[in-house]
């Protein structure tokens, strides 16, 4: 009864992935808030300020991208099995998800999201030391060093899953 019990908790999880839904359902909300912005804008921004909320755009859609893989990716590890074989929707990489791969799929986002981030400061890093600026050279130089540290991490959860995942040719009789 209580390996009854602790197997049947991940159902508990269910709520949490269904309000990762609606965080979703919030980042259509901006996405079109950001799209509007630009049609409407269009004319009397400059190349700058169009790129920036382009890559803006494209930062919501890495985020939501994000949420999907941790909804669908989550949910399919570690709650049930969703029942997608055959379905012409079903994501190539939802056939060989575990644990592991969802980490460093999610580790590929957030450096990707990271990115954005980073080559919006650098466009904006032009304006450097003049009134408004929103970045100082601190902050440019920490979020080049998050980044970093993101990569980092993500190559070294990359090799730990390599090494996990060798074969141990020492116990193969030959």
């Amino acid at each position: 009864m209580l390996a009854s019990l602790i197997f049947g908790s991940r159902w508990l999880q269910v709520p949490l992935y269904l309000g990762l839904i609606l965080a979703q359902c919030v980042y259509v909300v901006l996405f079109l808030k950001e799209l509007w912005h630009l049609v409407s804008h269009a004319a009397s921004f400059s190349e700058q300020q169009i790129m920036l909320i382009v890559l803006a755009l494209i930062d919501v859609v890495m985020i939501s991208n994000l949420l999907v893989m941790v909804i669908v990716g989550g949910y399919e590890t570690f709650v049930s099995r969703l029942r997608l074989q055959g379905h012409p929707d079903q994501p190539e990489w939802l056939d060989h998800v575990n644990a592991s791969v969802l980490k460093i799929k999610l580790a590929m986002a957030i450096i990707g999201i990271s990115s954005i981030h980073l080559l919006k400061t650098f466009i904006e890093a032009g304006n450097l030391g003049q009134p408004g600026a929103k970045f100082t050279e601190a902050g440019v130089m920490w979020q080049t060093i998050i980044h970093t540290i993101f990569i980092l991490s993500a190559v070294g959860i990359a090799y730990v899953d390599r090494l996990a995942h060798v074969p141990d040719h020492r116990s193969q009789k030959h």
